[in-house]
C-alpha cells in the first residue's frame, strides 16, 4: 500500500515538498534544501532543530529540551517531530544553517609552505599533477613509421621525462584522427598516477591557456574549494558551504555509526553534491568551461575521506582503530559522481591514523615541521583536536577529542565564522562589552575565535572564577533564566535573530572540557618524548576561526602551553593550503607520502595520566599554576 504524502512548507523561504506522512521534518527540511541546525544528526538529544508551528496537525515525541513555554508557543524539535497533514511550519533565525559564503582564510592563498625556521625559504618545485601540453608532430614519413601512440610518446618525453605512460582505451581510438585533422598539432593533457604518467585527453590545436584544478578542503563542518589556474598558480577564486551530512550527525562519530545503521550512500552522495555546487559556482562566476578543469585535490580527515571515497569506515571507530585505507590512490572524479572533466582524476591527501587524517598531513605539509631542526607543534583546533610534535628528526602526533564547542557546536549560540559571527570580544572596565562581527553586521552568533576571547575576558574581569563558575554577583549582565545562569553577551535589540545571545552555564562547561582535551593532549604528547611544554620553539595554531585569534587570550584560558606569544602563530585553514601545494607539485604531493611514514601515532587513550590531567586542565588557566608562570604571576 502507498503511503500518504504529505505537504510541508517550510518559513521565510516558502519553499515547499511533498514527503511521506511518516517522514520527520528534520529530514523533509533536507528534502526541500532547508537547513535545519541539527548537532545529534537526529537523535533528539541537543534540542537545536527547534521549529515553530504555524499550522496543521503534527505527531511528536516527548522531549525536556523544550519549556512549557516554547511548547505553548508551538516550538517542536524538528527531528522528533511528523506531519499528520499538510504543515506550515517557521524555521527560526536560531534554528537556520544557510548555505551562505563562509569567510575564506587569505592565508590559505599562498602557494609556498611557511618554514620560517628553516635555514632558507622553502618552495615546492613547480609541478602540477596535471598539466597540459602543446605538441607538433612531425609528418609521417616511409623512415619516420612509428605507431602513432609511439609518435605520440616520442613528443611528449621530448618535453617531459617521463619514464613509464600509458593511455585509455578512449585516447587511442581518436588519437589517428585528431593527429590528422589538427596536422599533427594536438594538446595533450597528462596526469600523475603513481608511478605512471597517464595521458588523460587529447585535444586540436593549443588548449594549454585552459587548464585549471581545485584544492579542496573536507571539512567535517565546512567545505572549501579554492579555483586554481594550473598554468602560473594563481588561485582565482574561493568558494565555501556548510557540510550537508551535518543533518545525519555534526561529529564523526555519529556519521560512521549513520553509515553502519542506513549505509553510506546519503553520506557520499551529500558531500559529492556539496563539492559539485562549489564547483558549478566557481566555474560559472569565473566563465570557466567545466571540460577545462582536470583534477581537484582533496584533503579531510580520515572519516570524511572514507564518505567521499565510499570507503567502509565503521571500524575507524572501534579498537584498534583501523581504517579501510589511509593512502588511496588516483582515481577518476566521476568514479564518485564529481563533475568535473569526465577523465579528470581526483587526489586525496595521505591520511596518518584512523584519527588523524589527510588535513593534518596537508598542516604538516604547509608549515614545514617535517623540514626544521627546532622543537614545533602544530594544534589543529577542532573536533579531533589534532595535534603534531616535531621536527625534521622525528614527529608525533596524536588526537585529543575535544568536541567540536571552538567550532560553534554544542554552545547555544556557537555558529561557523561566517558573516553575522562575533569573532572578538573585549570587556570594559565598567562591565560593558565590546564586539566586533565577520562582515560587520549585527550579530546572530559567536564563532570559534569569539568564544575564547570571551572565555579569557569573562574571568579577567572576574565574572567567572577558576573552576569556570559564573558568579552572579559580579555583573547584572548574568542572569538565571529557566533554571540556569548566563552571561548576556549581546542584548535582544542588538541582534539578528530577536533575542539576546548568551553564554550558558553548559556552554561554558563544553568549551572548559574542549580547551582542557586539548591542554591534555598536548601535555601528554611532550611528556611521553622526555620534553617540557617550555621547549617548545614554534607552536602553530591552525582552525577555521575567521581573520581573528588572540593568542594572548588562548594563553589566559589555558587552551595552548605558556611560551612566548612570538613563538606563537594563527596559520589559517592550513588544510587547504596542504591541498593546494600538492596540487600544484608532484614533489610535494611526494613528500606528504614521506611525511605519513616517517610521523608516529600516539594513542592519548593508552596514557594512565591522560585522565588525571585531563581533569586538573578543567581549570582556568590549569590547577597547577607552574604549568603557566607568567600568568601565575598576575593571577
Amino acid at each position: 500500500m502507498e503511503k500518504k504524502k504529505v505537504r510541508v512548507t517550510f518559513q521565510p523561504s516558502g519553499k515547499r515538498v511533498k514527503v511521506d506522512k511518516d517522514t520527520t521534518l528534520l529530514e523533509a527540511g533536507t528534502q526541500a534544501g532547508v537547513y535545519i541546525s541539527s548537532i545529534c544528526g537526529g537523535d533528539g538529544i541537543c534540542g537545536k532543530c527547534r521549529l515553530i508551528i504555524k499550522k496543521g496537525n503534527i505527531k511528536a515525541n516527548p522531549t525536556t529540551l523544550l519549556s512549557r513555554e516554547e511548547i505553548r508557543k508551538g516550538y517542536v524539535l524538528a527531528c522528533q517531530t511528523t506531519a499528520e497533514g499538510d504543515l506550515e511550519v517557521e524555521v527560526p533565525a536560531e534554528s537556520r544553517a544557510e548555505k551562505e559564503k563562509i569567510l575564506v582564510d587569505k592565508d590559505a592563498q599562498r602557494f609556498r609552505a611557511l618554514y620560517p625556521q628553516a635555514e632558507e625559504k622553502t618552495f615546492f618545485k613547480y609541478d602540477p599533477l596535471v598539466q597540459k601540453l602543446y605538441l607538433e608532430l612531425p609528418k609521417t614519413t616511409l623512415q619516420d613509421n612509428l605507431a602513432d601512440h609511439l609518435r605520440f610518446y616520442r613528443e611528449i618525453r621530448r618535453k617531459r621525462k617521463i619514464p613509464i605512460m600509458q593511455s585509455g582505451l578512449k585516447v587511442l581510438r581518436i588519437l589517428p584522427k585528431i593527429l590528422r585533422e589538427s596536422k599533427g598539432k594536438v594538446t595533450a593533457t597528462i596526469g600523475i598516477r603513481g608511478e605512471t604518467t597517464e595521458v588523460i585527453q587529447i585535444e586540436k590545436g593549443d588548449t594549454t591557456e585552459e587548464s585549471y584544478g581545485l584544492a579542496v578542503d573536507v571539512g567535517t563542518c565546512t567545505v572549501v574549494a579554492h579555483l586554481v589556474n594550473l598554468n602560473n598558480s594563481e588561485t582565482i577564486d574561493a568558494e565555501a558551504t556548510y557540510n550537508s551530512q551535518r543533518v545525519y550527525g555534526e561529529e564523526v562519530t555519529r556519521r560512521i555509526i549513520y553509515a553502519e545503521l542506513k549505509g553510506p550512500d546519503k553520506l557520499r552522495e551529500a558531500i559529492v553534491n556539496d563539492i559539485n555546487n562549489l564547483i558549478s559556482t566557481l566555474i560559472s562566476r569565473n566563465k570557466i568551461k567545466l571540460n577545462d578543469v582536470m583534477t581537484l585535490v582533496c584533503a579531510g580527515n580520515t572519516t570524511m575521506v572514507h564518505l567521499l571515497l565510499g570507503l567502509d569506515p565503521s571500524q575507524i571507530r572501534r579498537e584498534p582503530y583501523i581504517p579501510a585505507c589511509t593512502s588511496p590512490p588516483p582515481i577518476r572524479a566521476a568514479e564518485v559522481g564529481i563533475k568535473i572533466n569526465p577523465r579528470g582524476l581526483l587526489y586525496t591527501l595521505p591520511s596518518i591514523s584512523g584519527w588523524v587524517g589527510g588535513d593534518i598531513t596537508a598542516g604538516i605539509l604547509a608549515t614545514g615541521i617535517n623540514e626544521v631542526k627546532s622543537l614545533t607543534m602544530l594544534i589543529d583546533i577542532g573536533t579531533n583536536g589534532e595535534i603534531v610534535l616535531g621536527s625534521k628528526e622525528w614527529m608525533v602526533c596524536c588526537a585529543a577529542s575535544a568536541g567540536p564547542a571552538f567550532e560553534g557546536s554544542g554552545v547555544k549560540h556557537g555558529m561557523r565564522a561566517a558573516a553575522g559571527a562575533i569573532e572578538k570580544v573585549e570587556t570594559l572596565a565598567d562591565g560593558k562589552v565590546k564586539y566586533s562581527t565577520i562582515g560587520g553586521v549585527k550579530p546572530k552568533g559567536i564563532c570559534g575565535s569569539g568564544l575564547i576571547d570571551v572565555m579569557a575576558e569573562l574571568f579577567k574581569a572576574g565574572f567567572i572564577n577558576r573552576s569556570a563558575k559564573l558568579s552572579p554577583e559580579a555583573s547584572s549582565r548574568i542572569r538565571e533564566k529557566n533554571g540556569e545562569l548566563e552571561f548576556i553577551l549581546v542584548p535582544a535589540s542588538e541582534t539578528q535573530i530577536g533575542e539576546a545571545i548568551v553564554l550558558t552555564r553548559a556552554d561554558i562547561e563544553n568549551l572548559i572540557r574542549a580547551k582542557a582535551a586539548i591542554f591534555a593532549g598536548a601535555d601528554i604528547l611532550v611528556k611521553s618524548m622526555d620534553l617540557e611544554l617550555e621547549e617548545i620553539e614554534q607552536l602553530y595554531l591552525a582552525g577555521g576561526f575567521g581573520n581573528y585569534l588572540n593568542k594572548e587570550k588562548a594563553l589566559v584560558l589555558g587552551l595552548i602551553p605558556d611560551i612566548s606569544p612570538d613563538k606563537v602563530q594563527f596559520v589559517g585553514n592550513t588544510s587547504i593550503m596542504g591541498a593546494k601545494m600538492a596540487l600544484l607539485s608532484r614533489e610535494a604531493l611526494e613528500r606528504s607520502y614521506e611525511i605519513t611514514k616517517k610521523i608516529t601515532y600516539y594513542d592519548l587513550i593508552t596514557n594512565p595520566g591522560y585522565m588525571d590531567e585531563f581533569i586538573s586542565a578543567k581549570f582556568i588557566p590549569h590547577t597547577d599554576l607552574a604549568k603557566f608562570p607568567s600568568l601565575a604571576k598576575k593571577l
